[in-house]
């Protein structure tokens, strides 16, 4: 028999965490997320996480602020936040994107506040 773990993950009835991301396809050891329709007043705060990250922005701008760098991200953008790096986004206009973290950012309390 060949491997029953293959799912698929509707948005529409996906669990929303929170910081406003929901919570899409997740394996053992890769997840993904949506930031849909962030606005510019929901700017986030500098933190570290115990993931990798890397994103692709399917509309809108924001600029990525990390180690000392900004990098403006606008739609078709991708972009790779490193595990441990400070970092946060500051939205200027209506911004969803999709992100993927290893590890699962939602296990073990990775991407609590």
């Amino acid at each position: 028999m060949g491997d029953t773990s293959v799912i698929k993950v509707m948005s529409k009835n996906s669990p929303t965490g929170e910081m406003g991301q929901k919570y899409l396809a997740s394996g053992v050891s890769l997840a993904m997320r949506l930031w849909e329709n962030q606005q510019p007043n929901d700017d986030k705060e500098e933190r570290a996480r115990d993931y990798e990250t890397v994103g692709y922005v399917i509309k809108g701008r924001a600029e990525l602020h990390t180690e000392g760098q900004m990098i403006l991200l606008e739609k078709g953008d991708s972009w790779v936040v490193p595990k441990g790096a400070k970092h946060f986004y500051k939205i200027l206009e209506d911004f969803t994107a999709v992100e993927a973290t290893h590890p699962p950012a939602h296990a073990h309390g990775r991407d609590e506040e």
